[in-house]
């Protein structure tokens, strides 16, 4: 994770927004509670990451302000796809395909019929070529107070 955010959002951010990056980013351990996130291992290495959730909240780790474990209604919901990362060495290998894949499976079969995602700019060229399509951009950044830029993305799942 660490990895990812230092070095695949260098092209789009400067580096203290870089920094910022890591108050808004980071270990949900609620999707791993859940059993919804997935790792992608090569030779005992975890190389990419991912996982989505049936909860409220749309991005963030353990550490973020303002996360919301209420539970959404796949009738009228979108499920949401969160922590996506993928080790800079394993980029444009299909990682991040195969994880999408994966998430967006797994909600369908629990009955969603959309999901949605804030992506980084570093991501949004993989998500638009996954079908997905910008709902709006906004920033995050609390506490630091640095905006980081990101993508609220949405997708509808076939059923």
């Amino acid at each position: 994770m660490d990895a990812a955010i230092t070095e695949l959002l260098k092209p789009f951010l400067n580096a203290t927004e870089i920094a910022a990056s890591f108050n808004v980013m980071g270990l949900d351990t609620q999707l791993i509670r859940d059993g919804t996130y997935f790792c992608i291992e090569t030779d005992g290495r975890i190389v990419g990451c991912g996982g989505w959730s049936r909860r409220a909240t749309l991005f963030s780790g353990d550490h973020s302000q303002g996360r919301d474990a209420a539970l959404l209604d796949p009738a009228k919901d979108a499920a949401r796809v969160r922590a996506m990362y993928t080790h800079p060495d394993y980029v444009r290998r299909g990682v991040g395909r195969l994880i999408l894949a994966l998430c967006e499976e797994a909600a369908t079969n629990e009955g969603f019929r959309h999901v949605e995602m804030a992506a980084t700019l570093a991501g949004e060229p993989l998500y638009r070529a996954c079908g997905y399509t910008e709902i709006e951009r906004f920033t995050a950044g609390e506490p630091s107070g640095v905006p980081v830029p990101l993508i609220r993305m949405s997708k509808t799942l076939r059923s």
